[in-house]
C-alpha cells in the first residue's frame, strides 16, 4: 500500500457509521481477494466527497465497466485492454465521483476514472489506499475548516483554504502523482470546487460561516 490507511484510523476520525464498505460477494470471484478489493471490504472510505457503488439488489454484484459505459468508444480505452484477464470491460465499478465511474483494475490494483461526458478514461490512483487517502484528506478539510465569518477577512480566508487544498495536492502527489497529474482529473476538479467554497455541507463549521 502507498498510504497507511486502517479501519481503526478512519473510525477514530469519522466513526464507524460514516465509513462505507463493499462486501466480498460484490466483486467477481477472481477479484475479491486482491489487495484493492480487500481494502474496500475491510477499511472502507469516508462518506461524503465520493460515493461507493452499491451492488445490484438481485445479483449482489457490482456492475462491470462494460455494464455502465460503451467503453470501446472512450478515448484511451485501448491502452488498458489486456491489463487484466478479460480486459478493462470486466473491471468492477467501485464508485462514482462527479461524472466519472471509478473502476478497479484487479491486475494492477489501479483505480481508473471513466468520464461519462467526455468519453475518456484515465488512471486516477496507483492503488486503493491512495483512493481512500484522498477521500479522507478532503473530507477532513470540508468538516474541519472554519471561515472567520468576517467579510473583511473573506479574501484571506479563501487564501488559507487554497493553501490547505494545495497542501493536500502536493503531499498526495509526492507519493502518488496520479490523482492530481493534471488539471483535468476528477480530483483536480473537486479540489478546485473545494477551494472555491462550493462543497461545504450545511452542518459543517465552514458552511455555517459561509451561508449563515
Amino acid at each position: 500500500m502507498l498510504f497507511d490507511v486502517t479501519r481503526t484510523g478512519l473510525a477514530d476520525i469519522f466513526g464507524d457509521d460514516r465509513l462505507a464498505t463493499l462486501p466480498a460477494t460484490a466483486f467477481p470471484p477472481s477479484t475479491a481477494d486482491t489487495e484493492g478489493a480487500r481494502l474496500l471490504q475491510t477499511v472502507g472510505v469516508p462518506t461524503g466527497t465520493l460515493r461507493l457503488r452499491q451492488p445490484d439488489e438481485d445479483s449482489g454484484r457490482l456492475p462491470l465497466v462494460q455494464d455502465v459505459v460503451d467503453a470501446e468508444d472512450f478515448e484511451g480505452f485501448e491502452d488498458f485492454e489486456g491489463a487484466s484477464e478479460g480486459g478493462a470491460g470486466e473491471w468492477p465499478v467501485i464508485g462514482w465521483l462527479l461524472n466519472a465511474h471509478l473502476a478497479l483494475d484487479p491486475g494492477s490494483g489501479k483505480v481508473h476514472a471513466f468520464d461519462a461526458d467526455e468519453e475518456t478514461v484515465q488512471e486516477l490512483h496507483t492503488d486503493v489506499s491512495s483512493f481512500v487517502q484522498v477521500a479522507l484528506r478532503f473530507q477532513c478539510l470540508l468538516e474541519e475548516f472554519t471561515f472567520s465569518g468576517d467579510d473583511a477577512d473573506e479574501e484571506s480566508d479563501f487564501e488559507r483554504l487554497e493553501r490547505e487544498v494545495t497542501r493536500i495536492r502536493q503531499e498526495t502527489s509526492s507519493v502518488d502523482p496520479l490523482p492530481f497529474q493534471d488539471d483535468e482529473t476528477v480530483w483536480s476538479v473537486v479540489a478546485g470546487e473545494i477551494a472555491a467554497g462550493r462543497r461545504f455541507k450545511g452542518d459543517s463549521p465552514g458552511a455555517r460561516s459561509l451561508y449563515g
